[in-house]
């Protein structure tokens, strides 16, 4: 079985920049369509909802945080990256796992912080799928590390919203536009 993400500085770093940026988005759109890949432990869903965000859609690999979420009372389904998502988004979060392998992690953790073996393989992906699930307009806020090997963008405007500096790493918090 494997873990549930626990909130981190990853988590606080993206908490921050939804505070400063779905008010914003929301009087824009009322309507605002949120997807959270890998929701974890459902953090960033319930201060979505708390910011009046209605239409929220969570998705994450490890089944464990799915029941967690839907406990919550979220819409959340099992899916890797978007294998189950057929809807458009006006905004897609993602905590990505961004670290790069590390064999003394334990198993039971590597699906929430584990990226491949560089870091960057799952956050690529998800950036190559992510296209048809991103309505026109739409944005992105994407975690990555100093750790994280190089990140393609694919053509999406990228910009810097946050970074957290750590001892060991910074911390980098993406707005990805089409």
């Amino acid at each position: 079985m494997y873990e549930i993400y626990t909130p981190a500085e990853d988590s606080y770093l993206l908490l921050r920049v939804l505070g400063d940026e779905v008010p914003k988005l929301i009087q824009e759109n009322p309507d605002l369509k949120v997807l959270e890949m890998g929701s974890g432990s459902g953090i960033q869903l319930e201060v979505l909802k708390k910011m009046g965000v209605k239409n929220i859609l969570a998705a994450d690999l490890n089944s464990a945080a799915v029941e967690h979420c839907k406990k919550l009372g979220f819409d959340c389904i099992h899916s890797d990256l978007f294998e189950k998502i057929k809807e458009k988004f006006d905004l897609i979060i993602f905590n990505s796992p961004y670290l790069p392998r590390d064999i003394r992690e334990p198993k039971s953790s590597q699906l929430a912080t584990t990226g491949g073996k560089k870091g960057n393989e799952i956050i690529n992906e998800f950036i190559k799928q992510s296209k048809e699930h991103l309505n026109k307009g739409g944005k992105i806020f994407l975690l990555t590390s100093s750790r994280t090997a190089k990140v393609d963008f694919k053509g999406y405007k990228k910009k810097l919203l946050d970074k957290e500096d750590m001892f060991f790493e910074q911390l980098f918090l993406w707005e990805l536009k089409n």
